[in-house]
């Protein structure tokens, strides 16, 4: 078999086709499996983790400046934490550290009033002061905050395992995964889905989900559904531990919106760091899969700035990856209005990685039942930019919040 042939051949029907092998898709065509939902096709253009969910830096937390995104990840963390008893194939690697989450002064009441509202959500965190940050990481720069928010549940996975796992549990299920095998047109007819036509043939369904990352907008703007999507760079660096530090202990997980900056452990000695940067925008075909020197060494900055033992550490490597940013910034999940049979995932802005096993039951709930009950998806709904209502955070962090992706 060439490198270009898929693992298993393109069928003629499915009852329902997911477009897009990241672990959004993947989470989905498991739960589906599990319901029962007849004969699922997943179609990857080329391989799984090829696209933004291999690249992810995999942060597993529920601080948000809305609670909507944080009930997806407050409902997700106990599958991360339970992964064998209800996945039961691979492991998806995540790791507990606890997570600290660091506003600005002028934004310290919205960060307790974030706080209370995510408390009343059932999520478990609270205030620390600069001087207990202090004591929970003793390392890192305290000086130019007077409180974070704590959140001691809250770690990292890792991506490509989260996917692996969810592909082998939905093929024990009896889910074709078809790689190497492009979407190139969704097919409908009356105002409803036919197939969906591929690079391998046409697979006549009645149902899609769209979940196709930084390439969802070649699938959705033809039908007349163009939301205003712009594909997005994801780029982080990896630095090794220096010799002062120990890496048995594995430091906390860290969004700094002074910094505009996520971080967190990778493997057994490095920190992996990712930065707000103005070059951002590219074409999900042709990008750099490395990030520039000026990337890199503002990276060091950010992260020397918060923990400054790595003012001299080691670069060790770093990558880039594409996302699809939404017209404001937050995730689109749901039904199509206009088409029936057609679903979306898309527009995820970078963070939906944490929400994935929470979204996946969600649209198996909304596939098969024609509403989610788990997470309620109103605020995700894709027509809010036609009702010209589109997502605002009520107390967002930053000068320009706005300009933020992942670090939101």
């Amino acid at each position: 078999m060439s490198a270009d042939q898929p693992a298993v051949a393109l069928p003629a029907t499915a009852d329902v086709v997911i477009i897009g092998a990241g672990v959004n898709g993947l989470a989905t065509a498991f739960e589906l499996s599990k319901r029962g939902a007849g004969r699922i096709v997943v179609l990857e253009r080329r391989f799984i983790g090829a696209g933004a969910s291999g690249k992810s830096g995999a942060l597993v937390r529920q601080h948000y400046t809305n609670t909507a995104e944080a009930v997806l990840t407050r409902e997700s963390l106990p599958i991360f934490q339970n992964w064998n008893n209800y996945v039961g194939y691979g492991t998806c690697g995540f790791v507990q550290p606890g997570f600290l989450r660091i506003a600005a002064p002028d934004d310290e009441e919205k960060l307790r009033e974030n706080i209370a509202d995510l408390q009343e959500a059932g999520i478990r965190t609270w205030t620390v002061t600069a001087q207990e940050v202090a004591e929970l990481e003793p390392l890192l720069f305290t000086g130019d905050f007077a409180i974070a928010a704590y959140e001691p549940d809250a770690g990292y996975a890792d991506p490509n395992a989260t996917m692996f796992g969810y592909a082998r549990a939905a093929q024990a299920n009896g889910v074709q995964i078809v790689t190497n095998c492009e979407a190139l047109a969704v097919r409908t007819q009356g105002g409803r889905v036919t197939g969906v036509e591929t690079s391998l043939g046409e697979i006549a369904t009645g149902n899609v989900l769209v979940a196709a990352g930084a390439w969802a907008d070649r699938l959705l703007d033809p039908l007349g559904l163009a939301i205003g999507m712009t594909p997005y760079k994801s780029q982080v660096v990896i630095f090794r531990h220096p010799i002062d530090l120990d890496s048995k202990r594995k430091h906390h997980v860290v969004i700094d919106s002074i910094f505009e900056s996520w971080l967190r452990p990778e493997g057994e000695n490095g920190t992996l760091i990712g930065i707000e940067f103005p070059d951002r925008q590219g074409d999900p075909d042709a990008f750099p899969q490395f990030p520039p020197p000026d990337y890199v060494d503002s990276c060091r900055q950010a992260l020397a700035g918060r923990f400054p033992i790595f003012e001299e550490a080691t670069m060790r490597g770093g990558w880039t990856g594409m996302y699809m940013m939404s017209p404001d910034h937050h995730p689109i999940i749901g039904a199509m209005d206009g088409i029936d049979g057609l679903a979306v995932m898309t527009g995820d802005s970078g963070s939906s990685f944490k929400t994935a096993p929470a979204t996946g039951i969600c649209l198996a709930e909304l596939i098969l039942n024609g509403r989610a009950s788990l997470v309620e998806l109103t605020p995700f709904r894709p027509a809010r930019f036609a009702e010209g209502e589109p997502w605002s955070d009520e107390r967002p962090y930053g000068a320009t919040p706005n300009d933020l992706s992942i670090s939101r």
